[in-house]
């Protein structure tokens, strides 16, 4: 799994509420025989015309959030679908965080096992963070830093935030659920010696 410690460069605000999993990534571009390739269709209904030509008006497509990597939202960002394909999508086209006032539970779960970090904040928090990149004509840097927990505003306003602490361990680490697993045998090893004399019933002999 890859890891996440820090991130600093250009954001993209696209402050909208609900924004849901099929519109991240709608249904028609999941038939795929490869995930690689998937952000092709990353906001496909606002990104692209319905001739298919590139929509000039959407804010990916403007300099110089064509090279964002993070993401302002609304409330509920994520919502809708188990759609595991929304965060690998945003994650392939190089958005590394997304910062929101809330997020649909299973994508921010998706989030932290693909390489991407959800940010919580307060919706003031957010739309000042909106505006100072506006501001800035979309060149002030934006920092999510996931060792302190903390994003800095072009202006240098920092604002603090939490996460899960094992996911936050697992994305720092870049490890999944069995790596986790894996790293504590010690752990393991020591609860079962500690069981067996307790129950020693429930264990086969050798074993």
């Amino acid at each position: 799994m890859e890891s996440f410690v820090r991130v600093s460069g250009i954001a993209a605000p696209i402050m909208r509420i609900n924004i849901d999993t099929d519109q991240i990534i709608p249904a028609k571009y999941l038939v795929r025989t490869s995930e690689a390739g998937i952000s092709q269709g990353l906001f496909a209904g606002w990104r692209l015309r319905t001739d298919g030509s590139v929509n000039p008006d959407f804010i990916l497509n403007r300099e110089p959030y064509t090279r964002a990597r993070i993401i302002l939202a609304d409330r509920n960002f994520g919502c809708g679908s188990s759609r595991e394909a929304a965060p690998k999508a945003l994650r392939e086209w190089g958005i590394r965080a997304v910062i929101a006032p809330s997020f649909g539970g299973i994508f921010f779960n998706n989030c932290f096992r693909n390489g991407l970090l959800p940010v919580e904040l307060p919706i003031e928090q957010v739309r000042l963070i909106a505006e100072q990149i506006e501001a800035s004509g979309g060149n002030g840097a934006v920092t999510v830093d996931l060792e302190l927990q903390r994003v800095e505003a072009p202006d240098g306003d920092a604002f603090s935030f939490r996460s899960p602490p094992l996911l936050r361990q697992m994305l720092l680490e870049g490890i999944d659920e069995i790596e986790l697993t894996l790293s504590r045998q010690d752990v393991i090893a020591r609860f079962r010696e500690t069981d067996r004399t307790r129950r020693p019933w429930s264990y086969k002999p050798g074993l």
